[in-house]
């Protein structure tokens, strides 16, 4: 900007700095202004002529430069000039600037104040801020990693060595053995990282060590909104949810860590990468979530800090309104330029499944993983005394000796003084209860709606049912919605809960058969036996993996009408339920894990730690690969077969709400279900760089290119001619009139020349044919195939098919390919 174009800014200021400003309810806003960020600044600005970074190409950021540091500094001076200029001093609290990855700043204003800014000359965007949420062992074995990925980078002890993987969540335990370094090699430097560490203000220890090599935190959009509690959110990278410790202990937490929970032990717990480093920036709290503006200063810093891959297992609860399609807000924007620094970005595809368009991660540049079921089941029984056994689930001992007892019910063994004030067949309160009239019995409870809403616990029937000197407890499902999801928890404790309401039935009617009362309804004589079997062993299954019920699908949607985008979401999938991992003892997430080490949660919160996790180990095998290259070779060495080698299948609910199994789709699981060892050598990649990504969103139908360029600080100089020519490995058509060609271009990035056999296959819907019919690539060279795509018949439904591509030595590419034919 020249000096005459500075001189009209300031007048345009000052004009407006002039109008008085009616101070309204105060709001959260994210504001981006004219000028580079420093991922794409080139100099010759007031002064700042040396290059931070080719804005050509896609690479880290030498954030140790003076010149980076300079221009870092002289942006954030602009955001404060631009905002004492146009406010009186008091009237607004600037939360951040935003530097590095968009030139920008979250401010805490009035609505008046916030139109001030969108009328500012050199103003781009005004964005009122939105929430976001977390999306929320046995999988290195199921995985293969121990005896297939592992040994080729060096054994457990070696995998992800120097890798640094950035966790934007609800921050660590960092006295968690899963981090521990007390019985690991010694951590030496990274570097390459420049993240910084806090000091924990209780103990006045650093939250690092060597493992954890960062930890932050980010709060000053959830202090300005007035909903963070010191006391309990913890003004520090403290993990005061749990959720945090288990996300990054799921993808680099230590190797063989024993799980061990009252008295019972779980198997060993590891990360992914057990020897890749934690860099925490904690952004997401245990009540509210978090917000979008603590979110991207999060973001923004891990990149200047020089992460390698980044972790978002937390997604928008909306998306934002203020622009025409969901690939251009300021959260995506930040992922853009945190690709174009060289970052891998993983996002979990949230938790909507299984209702299609659900998924709240949809850019081409993140990494969208879905949750899959792997082969570890907790099933029990439960044993009448009439002779029906009765399904459940229980993670926890047998009755002692394998006898049966006498069943009690909650309502029955009620002290007298407490019959008229509680309602307490949820057995949460053990002081209601006649003690001599549970001891040494089972205690039947309800399993009620406030189970579901998390305001009565498993846990707490446990300590109800232990308290009272219980010799076991059993929880029948009352009158809950079809399609409420459970899953086992571990207790101390013989225990089960019958899940199914026509069992639950069976055994209330078994009870008060057997169960003699006098005239009033008071119980004479307790004559219903039970005793409940070992639930602590898991059940593995072939029919694995599946796609989760909970998992959000596709299609991926372009814009806030719904309308199909041409890009394929989710990407892949990654084992997401019963994960086993590290939890926080101040944790509050989860009501059955209150005060516990560990817990065995689902969410597509825990598939996405695992392909970061895995990402890092393909890093450490190629470090100068591209955060596409990785995302390449991740999908298409992914698998569409489950262990007894059947086509994937897709938890589902049938018309009645109960959970059923259906043929999975695309739109289930991206590519397919991840492959560690195969990532490792994928023969052929798939890459794509920042123009590429330009040259996407330019070529989106009816785009606002000022929008690309407020969002980007880029032009539309080139554009793809459609949006599926994106290099992506995945085709996707939503709207396919006549015949479409579609090109995608891949490199050789094995060991020698290969060549391969290029084969297509869809519904017949759609015909598809693939040209050339064969290539022979040299090594790291690049070659471009068609593959066209015609109309059959109009079905006003998605056709699914793949291309796959046979290498002479062995490789197999395959890529998934969507269509929906229309009519001209």
């Amino acid at each position: 900007m020249g000096i005459m174009n500075i001189m009209i800014w300031c007048e345009a200021l000052m004009l407006l700095f002039g109008a008085l400003i009616v101070m309204g309810k105060a709001e959260i806003y994210i504001v981006t202004v004219e000028g580079e960020p420093v991922i794409s600044y080139q100099g010759d600005l007031e002064g700042f002529e040396a290059t931070a970074v080719d804005s050509d190409s896609d690479q880290k950021i030498d954030v140790t430069s003076e010149t980076v540091r300079s221009y870092s500094r002289h942006l954030e001076k602009r955001h404060d000039m631009l905002l004492g200029m146009l406010f009186d001093h008091g009237t607004y609290t600037k939360l951040y600037s935003y530097r590095h990855l968009i030139n920008g700043f979250a401010v805490h204003i009035s609505h008046q104040q916030a139109e001030t800014l969108r009328r500012t000359p050199g103003v781009k965007s005004v964005e009122k801020d939105w929430k976001v949420s977390k999306l929320t062992t046995h999988t290195p074995q199921f995985l293969g990693l121990p005896t297939g990925v592992w040994p080729t980078g060096g054994g457990f002890d070696r995998a992800g060595e120097d890798i640094v993987i950035g966790f934007v969540d609800s921050g660590i335990y960092p006295h968690h053995p899963s981090f521990s370094t007390h019985n690991t090699e010694p951590y030496g430097p990274v570097p390459k990282y420049r993240g910084k560490c806090e000091v924990d203000h209780v103990n006045k220890r650093s939250f690092c060590n060597g493992k954890i090599i960062g930890a932050q935190h980010f709060a000053a959009a959830a202090i300005a909104a007035g909903v963070f509690n010191p006391s309990i959110d913890f003004a520090s990278p403290l993990d005061g949810d749990g959720h945090g410790s288990h996300t990054a202990a799921i993808a680099a937490g230590n190797n063989g860590i024993p799980v061990r929970m009252h008295g019972s032990a779980f198997g060993k717990a590891s990360g992914m990468a057990p020897r890749a480093r934690i860099a925490v920036y904690k952004a997401i709290y245990r009540l509210f979530g978090g917000f979008v503006a603590d979110v991207v200063a999060a973001i923004d810093q891990a990149v200047h800090d020089g992460v390698d891959i980044l972790n978002l297992s937390v997604g928008a609860n909306s998306p934002p309104t203020a622009t025409k399609t969901t690939f251009l807000n300021p959260f995506d924007a930040t992922l853009l330029a945190a690709v174009k620094a060289g970052v891998f970005v993983v996002q979990a595809a949230g938790n909507g499944g299984p209702f299609p368009k659900t998924l709240v991660s949809y850019s081409p540049w993140i990494t969208t993983v879905a949750a899959a079921v792997d082969d570890r089941r907790y099933k029990n029984h439960l044993f009448l005394g009439n002779g029906k056994i009765l399904p459940g689930l229980g993670l926890s001992p047998a009755t002692h000796g394998n006898r049966s007892l006498i069943l009690v019910a909650a309502n029955d063994v009620l002290l007298d003084s407490s019959l008229k004030k509680y309602s307490a067949s949820d057995c949460q309160r053990p002081e209601v209860f006649n003690k001599n009239l549970v001891e040494g019995n089972i205690l039947v409870c309800g399993y009620t709606f406030n189970f579901v809403v998390g305001t009565a616990s498993i846990k707490m029937v446990a300590k109800t049912a232990k308290s009272l000197g219980a010799a076991g407890f059993i929880l029948a499902v009352e009158n809950i919605s079809p399609g409420t999801k459970f899953d086992p928890v571990p207790t101390g404790i013989p225990g089960i809960l019958i899940t199914d309401v026509t069992k639950s039935m069976e055994l209330i009617d078994y009870y008060n058969m057997s169960t003699s009362r006098d005239w009033t309804g008071r119980v004479e004589n307790f004559n219903g036996v039970a005793k409940i079997g070992d639930g602590l062993l898991p059940i593995l299954h072939r029919s694995a993996p599946q796609v989760a019920i909970f998992s959000s699908r596709g299609p991926n949607v372009k814009d806030y009408s719904y309308e199909d985008a041409d890009i394929l979401k989710p990407d892949i999938l990654a084992p997401g339920s019963l994960i086993w991992s590290a939890w926080s003892p101040n944790g509050t997430d989860e009501a059955n894990y209150v005060g516990e080490g560990f817990a065995m949660i689902c969410g597509t919160s825990m598939a996405a730690p695992h392909i970061a996790g895995i990402a890092a180990l393909v890093k450490q095998k190629h470090p100068h690969w591209s955060p596409a290259a990785i995302k390449s070779a991740l999908m298409t060495t992914s698998s569409t077969l489950d262990r007894a080698e059947r086509p994937l299948q897709a938890q589902q609910y049938s018309g009645s709400e109960t959970m059923t199994l259906v043929t999975a789709t695309p739109f289930d699981y991206g590519s397919g279900h991840v492959n560690p060892r195969a990532a490792l050598d994928p023969g052929l990649v798939f890459d794509a760089g920042y123009e590429d990504y330009l040259g996407f969103l330019c070529t989106i139908p009816g785009i606002d290119v000022h929008e690309i360029r407020n969002y980007t600080n880029s032009p539309c100089n080139y554009t793809l001619g459609h949006p599926s020519n994106l290099n992506t490995p995945s085709i996707a058509i939503a709207r396919l009139v006549g015949t479409q060609t579609v090109t995608r271009t891949v490199t050789n990035v094995g060991e020698e020349e290969e060549t391969y056999v290029i084969t297509a296959r869809m519904g017949p819907e759609v015909a598809i044919e693939t040209d050339p019919p064969a290539m022979t690539l040299r090594q790291g060279r690049s070659r471009k195939f068609s593959v066209s795509l015609t109309v059959r018949s109009i079905t006003g439904s998605y056709s699914f098919g793949e291309v796959l591509m046979k290498g002479s030595r062995g490789h197999k590419v395959r890529i998934p390919v969507v269509a929906m034919g229309y009519y001209h």
